[in-house]
């Protein structure tokens, strides 16, 4: 079922609403469709456009794609999304998720994309969290089951320095409780 991804890259999208009017962006491989003229495929495109607020997102997805609870592939790089929406973790199917080049500012909404049990690539460089010393740290302890992150692969040392770190904070945080 999985084809071609359906492409609504460069579209100047501001919303997600206005994206269920547009034509997508035919590339090598032709989309296929079913008899609801919704597309075979698990993957969607939105990246590059205006997009600042994902709560149409399921909308979106169930517009465009015949099985949209098989989404495995979401590229929302190249917005204005300044927030990591709750709405992602309701893609349970979701193995690659791109975040990259936004407007992305508290760290620890992360943790939000750890109850998908697939996730296993993610790209959130580009973003204001990237400035964070413990931006790399924090993602991989976040989400255990990536394996590549930022285009480059997790490595095993990552693993278990994040580990490490994630022990040590939450060690000096139940120390600061304690003495409050």
């Amino acid at each position: 079922m999985c084809g071609a991804p359906v492409d609504l890259s460069f579209k100047h999208i501001s919303s997600l609403a206005d994206a269920w009017t547009e034509e997508h962006s035919s590339g090598l491989r032709p989309l296929k469709t079913n008899s609801e003229k919704k597309y075979l495929s698990c993957s969607l495109r939105l990246n590059n456009n205006n997009i600042s607020d994902l709560h149409d997102l399921q909308k979106t997805v169930s517009h465009f794609l015949a099985e949209p609870s098989q989404i495995a592939w979401l590229d929302l790089s190249f917005n204005k999304i300044s927030h990591i929406d709750q709405v992602l973790c309701e893609l349970r199917d979701l193995r690659v998720l791109y975040l990259h080049g936004n407007s992305i500012f508290i760290l620890s909404e992360v943790d939000r994309l750890g109850v998908l049990p697939q996730l296993h690539t993610i790209t959130l460089h580009g973003n204001v969290i990237e400035t964070n010393k413990a931006y790399r740290n924090r993602v991989i302890s976040a989400l255990p089951r990536l394996k590549t992150m930022d285009f480059s692969a997790v490595t095993r040392q990552e693993r278990v320095m994040a580990k490490i770190w994630h022990h040590s904070n939450n060690r000096s945080r139940s120390s600061k409780e304690n003495l409050q």
